[in-house]
């Protein structure tokens, strides 16, 4: 005899927009604008935010405006929450996304999160990470997030860690990350 099909998670009710959250220390999430090209300009010179995420590099008006309209498009077809950092100061300092496409198959919805150099080591992912996981959490009410972090990446390790994530594993060529397949800690938070 067959077992039971396992039962998909029920989807709540997410919102139609990205809302305004505040985070720790004095700063703030915000949806994308198009004043917000600088930020871009500044990590399309990293050396790993463009390989890991969809940021132009090189820099053009043009990749930048494709940009813009693919975190708008992303909240309003349902697959995500795209959120710039907003440091005390009002300055955006870097991104963190909630995104919830995968939820009905994996169970969890995934978060991912950079932070330009010029505003590292100042606590902006950790309070970016925890207003966003406390709002999935607690407001939303998802059933569960997941993130993945490279292994030479204490920085990115330490925030998922302060923010309450826990590492389930390594996954091994889980991602490809400037055309090589990479390695990643899996961390999950109920």
């Amino acid at each position: 005899m067959r077992p039971p099909a396992a039962t998909p998670p029920i989807m709540p009710p997410l919102p139609g927009a990205v809302p305004e959250l505040p985070a720790a220390h004095g700063y703030r999430l915000r949806g994308w604008t198009p004043e917000d090209t600088g930020l871009l300009r500044e990590v399309a010179a990293d050396p790993y935010i463009p390989p890991t995420t969809t940021v132009p590099a090189p820099y053009t008006r043009a990749g930048a405006a494709a940009y813009l309209e693919r975190q708008r498009r992303r909240t309003e077809i349902g697959t995500g929450y795209p959120f710039v950092i907003v440091d005390p100061t009002g300055r955006a300092v870097g991104s963190v996304g909630l995104w919830v496409g995968g939820l009905p198959l994996r169970g969890r919805a995934s978060v991912g999160y950079w932070v330009a150099a010029t505003a590292r080591r100042r606590g902006a992912a950790t309070a970016a990470l925890g207003a966003v996981t406390d709002w999935a959490l607690d407001e939303l009410a998802l059933p569960g997030l997941e993130l993945c972090v490279e292994p030479w990446n204490s920085g990115s390790i330490r925030t998922a860690e302060r923010t309450g994530f826990r590492r389930t594993g390594l996954r091994p060529a889980h991602q490809v990350v400037a055309g090589r397949p990479r390695d990643m800690w899996h961390y999950v938070r109920p």
